[in-house]
């Protein structure tokens, strides 16, 4: 047998090392049979008080003198939660014992009878690593490789983002600087998942603003062609799958080609992508070339196949927390950043670079996860080795893969802009915060019966602190990243319990995704970094109503004359006007040759309608544009709304999901949460309040609270002054009485509780020879 009593795991925490007698010793001091009687467990005890007795509530005034202000009550409940904190008397480590020990203990008796040598172990690590490895980089490089296209070369690389046409006014007047519209093209390459690739701020089209949905104009049907025709503001890739060019789930291949202007862009949804329509004309649009022949995979399903057979085999076969727990993280790290989420990079060469560039420190944070936040704690002595590779090593992938498992939390980042902005992200989080209470209160409970929550407790009101001053900092705002998530959680989870395994797998794998993908944001962040290319809340220009000059039975132009009121120079130097959201005029007002009117013609034989929008310059840079007016086909003008660009109703597919969230959410706070809420306040309030009745709580508590703490400190004062005269007449007694009352003897009983029991049968057989007598 092998024997654990020296196990420090094994032993209870904070376990008592000595034994503490609680007995009550006699009062005479002998070791008589009526002493061992009183000695009895039943015996009611004897206790010397020569004082008067103090009630209870006088006691906790004497006690609780700095917080005589809180009510008596709540003093009352606030105590109990502190020694309810602390926990139990013998608190015990929490350790799980496997499920079918003989299935899940398996592996590690196979290894120990095949391998029983550490040096032998140590080379078939070494050997099993090294293959993965190879495997890995094997697969990685067919992912490189793609067949060449004749006539157009070799794909290259592009991003989900990338597009012939820049937002706003950033392709210059006239679009100058993102020519030629016409008769150029080029083979390009698409990874997977490029639907999931969303503009995060208002983009105009028209009238009509997008957002939260790929930038994706025209489709097939586009001014009346089978043929697929988008505008040149669209995503290439997210076009590319809307078309049917390449594969959302595997990516790959094609060429595009530049087409000059069209109109009529159609709008349509094909393969999971919704396009937007276009109801007049743009000068730059694309097509794909039909019948491309080229071969390109994205192998990220693949690599994902290969690093989790070998991750889950060396779960099964390991119960060394260390060689586990970097082993994987690094697995992962290196499965997502190459794989399943890469950060944007034109070759392999560059994405190896900057992922190299974030490992390094993230293992130093790998680190710290394991040796100073509780991962070590979880894994340590861990014989389960099933539940450990569901539980942990399944909830690590999730964390990884949150783009694919988390992409349907209508939440994009969180801040504030975002979270007011993004249809639904407010019902989310509240959900998100619901669920994370719940846990929280489990874990509260797990580390209360580890006598572990007071320390726990105070960690956690440190963060908030932080989180609390961070908030306060002028010109900075909080941004709190997956990684800093992962962080602040982490330690929550140090026990070796079956929830604890799957919220840590779960938050460590989040940190690997932010970290991999995104990089070490900061934590504070100016407005402008969070801005990007969202409403920068401008001042809008005044227009006044335009003059309207239609082509008659001569004229074959039709005109419309702006003008405006000029605001301070101080603040901004011109005007920018985009017509079809291209644009079209630009002044400065401190030019010598400065206009003052904007005259737009257009061919009386065009039927279309045309959208004007206006915004101020400051140098180079515009500022927020004013929502779109139309100058409808029928030369009519219809004034624009009031306001800057923002978003607009639409109905996406993405918005019935948020409707349907918000129904739950509904649903819940009806059916469950009021009810448990209610619940609470019934078993919580007669506890920490007793009798006092629920009804117009508010103002019998305020009335009670003051009686009571009256009534108490009217009890005090009586109890003070009765002790003070009690003091005094013991003063006033002689000091000879009270040497005579110490020395005074008990009296000679012959049958009193002096006697033993031996003396008192002896003096009944006595006084019964007498009486015969």
């Amino acid at each position: 047998m092998v024997r654990h009593e020296d196990d420090q795991e094994s032993q209870p925490l904070m376990a008592r090392t000595d034994s503490i007698d609680v007995g009550v010793v006699p009062v005479n001091g002998s070791g008589s049979d009526s002493d061992r009687e009183n000695a009895h467990p039943d015996a009611p005890l004897e206790v010397d008080d020569n004082g008067p007795s103090t009630p209870r509530f006088i006691q906790d005034e004497t006690t609780w003198k700095r917080w005589n202000w809180v009510p008596y009550p709540i003093r009352r409940a606030s105590k109990w939660v502190a020694k309810w904190s602390h926990g139990p008397v013998n608190p015990q480590p929490f350790r799980i014992k496997p499920l079918f020990p003989a299935i899940q203990e398996y592996p590690l008796v196979l290894v120990e009878r095949i391998i029983p040598s550490l040096k032998h172990r140590f080379w078939l690590v070494f050997c099993y690593l090294s293959i993965w490895i190879v495997t890995f980089a094997l697969v990685k490089r067919r992912d490189t490789m793609a067949s060449e296209i004749e006539g157009w070369g070799t794909p290259q690389t592009i991003g989900c983002g990338v597009s012939y046409w820049a937002a706003g006014n950033l392709c210059g007047l006239d679009g100058s600087d993102c020519r030629p519209f016409n008769g150029s093209g080029f083979p390009f390459k698409c990874r997977a998942n490029c639907e999931n690739y969303h503009v995060l701020n208002p983009r105009a089209v028209g009238d009509q603003e997008l957002i939260y949905a790929p930038m994706v104009v025209g489709g097939p049907g586009t001014n009346g062609s089978a043929e697929p025709v988008y505008r040149g503001d669209s995503f290439v890739c997210a076009a590319a799958i809307h078309a049917g060019v390449v594969s959302n789930q595997d990516g790959g291949c094609g060429v595009v080609e530049l087409v000059g202007r069209n109109e009529n862009y159609a709008a349509s949804r094909h393969h999971g992508i919704s396009s937007i329509g276009f109801d007049s004309y743009f000068p730059l649009s694309f097509r794909f070339v039909p019948d491309v022949k080229c071969s390109a995979i994205d192998s990220r399903w693949d690599l994902l196949a290969v690093s989790t057979v070998f991750a889950g085999v060396l779960s099964l076969f390991t119960n060394s927390a260390p060689l586990f727990f970097f082993t994987i993280f690094t697995a992962i790290f290196w499965t997502v950043g190459m794989a399943l989420d890469p950060p944007p990079s034109r070759t392999v060469a560059s994405l190896f670079s900057n992922l190299i560039g974030k490992f390094l420190p993230a293992m130093f944070c790998a680190w710290v996860m394991y040796d100073k936040m509780g991962v070590r704690r979880t894994l340590k002595g861990l014989t389960a080795q099933v539940e450990k590779t569901i539980l942990w090593l399944g909830g690590c992938w999730v964390g990884g893969m949150e783009n694919y498992t988390l992409s349907f939390i209508p939440i994009s980042r969180l801040n504030k802009h975002d979270l007011n902005q993004q249809p639904g992200a407010r019902a989310a989080l509240a959900i998100i915060i619901i669920v994370l209470v719940a846990i929280a209160c489990s874990q509260v409970w797990f580390f209360r019966k580890e006598g572990r929550l007071i320390k726990y407790l105070k960690l956690y009101a440190l963060l908030i602190g932080a989180i609390l001053i961070s908030l306060t900092i002028p010109s900075l705002n909080l941004r709190i990243h997956h990684y800093i998530i992962a962080l602040l959680l982490l330690p929550g989870t140090s026990m070796q319990t079956r929830p604890s395994l799957l919220y840590q797998g779960l938050l460590v794998g989040l940190f690997i995704t932010g970290i991999a993908r995104w990089g070490f944001d900061p934590v504070l962040q100016t407005s402008e970094a969070l801005q990007g290319d969202a409403q920068k809340g401008s001042k809008l220009p005044s227009i006044t109503e335009p003059v309207i000059h239609l082509a008659n039975g001569t004229d074959t132009l039709s005109n419309i004359t702006f003008t405006w009121n000029e605001p301070p120079r101080q603040l901004y130097d011109g005007i920018s006007i985009l017509v079809n959201d291209v644009e079209r005029f630009r002044t400065y007002f401190g030019d010598v040759d400065a206009e003052r009117s904007f005259v737009w013609s257009r061919n009386s034989t065009l039927d279309l309608p045309e959208y004007f929008r206006f915004a101020y310059m400051e140098g180079s840079e515009s500022g927020d544009y004013t929502k779109a007016g139309i100058w409808t086909a029928d030369g009519e003008w219809n004034k624009m709304k009031p306001g800057p660009s923002r978003v607009m109703a639409r109905s996406l597919d993405n918005h019935k999901l948020v409707k349907r969230c918000d129904m739950y959410f509904k649903m819940f706070l009806a059916k469950i949460a009021k009810p448990c809420g209610d619940m609470f306040l019934k078993l919580a309030i007669p506890h920490v309040f007793p009798n006092v009745d629920t009804k117009n709580t508010k103002k019998i508590y305020e009335n009670k609270y003051n009686r009571e703490a009256k009534a108490a400190k009217k009890a005090a004062e009586k109890a003070a002054k009765l002790n003070e005269t009690i003091q005094d007449i013991e003063s006033l007694l002689p000091k000879k009485k009270k040497k005579e009352k110490k020395e005074k003897k008990l009296p000679v009983d012959k049958f009193g509780s002096n006697k033993s029991d031996k003396e008192k049968a002896a003096g009944n057989k006595t006084a019964e020879a007498d009486k015969a007598t």
